[in-house]
């Protein structure tokens, strides 16, 4: 089962680094991992999407809380939490094509941060669903690049202290 966690460390140089060699030791595959500072600048909070097991999970995350940096870790429900993602995509895009491209863009209400005589580049924000669908309504007008966020997520209401 998918899990995204929320860990809130010390926003220290080698903590990424010790974090994600504890689930490195265990095995485990980091599916999507997202790193940034918080409103405190001392802090930073780490989003990690692993698939595990209850159990095997549980044991990393008593590991996790031995590190010395790490403050908090929270198990986000998807029921109690927001999460996205950022794709940005660069597509072929000629003089014939190019309203196509910019009404699906519209349809995603994503932005279109670039353009060129032979391409756009567009900035797509939303769940992991919705990116891969805009991806393959693109890719038959050509992808030229493409690079994508890790899972950023939050609970929803009001801040857990």
């Amino acid at each position: 089962m998918k899990h995204t966690l929320s860990v809130l460390v010390e926003n220290k140089a080698g903590v990424l680094a010790r974090v994600a060699g504890l689930f490195s030791r265990r095995g485990f595959n980091i599916d999507s991992l997202a790193v940034g500072p918080t409103e405190d600048p001392a802090l930073s909070r780490m989003t990690i999407v692993v698939d595990a097991e209850e159990h095997s999970l549980e044991q990393v995350t008593k590991q996790l809380h031995k590190l010395i940096n790490v403050i908090k870790i929270s198990d986000l429900d998807p029921r109690n939490s927001v999460g996205r993602e950022l794709l940005l995509i660069k597509v072929k895009a000629s003089a014939d094509n190019r309203a196509e491209i910019i009404e699906i863009a519209d349809i995603f209400r994503s932005n279109i941060v670039d353009v060129s005589r032979a391409s756009l580049t567009l900035e797509v924000t939303g769940t992991a669903d919705k990116l891969a669908a805009i991806e393959d309504l693109l890719r038959p007008y050509g992808i030229t690049e493409l690079a994508r966020t890790g899972k950023i997520a939050l609970s929803r209401g009001a801040k857990e202290e």
